[in-house]
């Protein structure tokens, strides 16, 4: 089983689901990375050789990434999952038209339990979800459940280094959990193979992000629904006096007048058939700033 080894970073999935219903209205605004991250995982398809007819979205949330796929893919079928009753009801009302053919289209599950049959889809296509789940064993064992033989399994998720600087400055203010853990690239891929997924493609991208200041980030991720939700949170309201220590802290790292905030992106894909060995690509960095990602987003009509 791959998950976490302590408990106390266990997620709790109703929680999850709250988090995500409140956000789901206010998320397509304030998810600039995640669009970025999802069109970049999109361009993987000029080197993976599919042409798929039936494609499972899971954790669309807003189905943002189903709609970029259908401008690639438009005779297939799509169909989305989320946790969130909420987002799914954005992802409806932002659909078009061909995604009302079928109530079967939009799936209420959780993805480590997925009431599909198998070997459904084609592809299996989730952006930043997998770092939501518990065991990713589970998550992977219903992939490989529901994908055709020959299927592909493509997929972004956050890695360990995620919101390190913010994670580093509440270690100097107290004990309590307040970041997320992530898994690392390579245990992910060795649950791909350990669970029938043959040939296991990763590789990681460092985005650091400018911010003007620490409550802008912290707003931004509620805002995205990316609330502290592990199971050894402090259970009380974050002291004043706490938080303006984190702020303090956080200050310390200003450059170029900006708060740098960290997200390593683990991109992958793997097949369900008989393959070679995982291949692990080379680590990139680079630095963006919100002004630049809209800047990207607007030039590709993407906002």
């Amino acid at each position: 089983m791959l998950k976490l080894n302590n408990n106390l970073y266990d997620i709790r999935k109703h929680d999850v689901s709250l988090a995500f219903d409140a956000a789901a209205k206010k998320y397509d605004r304030a998810s600039m990375l995640q669009k970025t991250i999802v069109e970049r995982l999109i361009e993987s398809f000029d080197f993976i050789k599919i042409d798929p007819l039936t494609i499972l979205d899971m954790g669309s949330g807003t189905g943002y990434g189903s709609r970029l796929l259908k401008k690639r893919f438009k005779k297939a079928q799509y169909y989305l999952s989320d946790i969130s009753g909420e987002m799914l009801k954005m992802a409806q009302k932002n659909s078009p038209r061909y995604f009302y053919f079928s109530n079967n289209h939009f799936v209420c599950a959780d993805a480590a339990q997925m009431p599909i049959r198998d070997n459904q889809f084609d592809l299996v296509f989730s952006n930043l979800m997998l770092q939501w789940c518990n065991d990713l064993d589970f998550v992977f064992a219903e992939v490989r459940r529901m994908l055709k033989p020959g299927g592909v399994f493509l997929f972004s998720s956050f890695g360990p280094d995620t919101l390190k600087e913010l994670r580093d400055c509440w270690k100097r203010v107290d004990d309590d959990i307040h970041v997320n853990a992530f898994v690392d690239m390579h245990d992910i891929g060795d649950s791909l193979i350990r669970n029938g997924l043959q040939s296991p493609v990763l590789s990681v991208e460092n985005i650091v992000m400018g911010y003007n200041d620490c409550l802008q980030l912290m707003h931004d991720l509620k805002n995205i629904g990316a609330q502290n939700v592990n199971k050894g949170r402090r259970k009380s309201l974050t002291g004043k006096q706490r938080l303006n220590k984190v702020i303090m802290h956080y200050e310390e790292l200003r450059s170029n007048d900006k708060l740098p905030a960290t997200y390593e992106v683990v991109y992958g894909h793997a097949w369900r058939s008989d393959k070679e060995k995982m291949i692990i690509r080379d680590i990139k960095s680079q630095s963006i700033s919100l002004d630049k990602l809209k800047q990207d987003l607007k030039a590709r009509k993407l906002i």
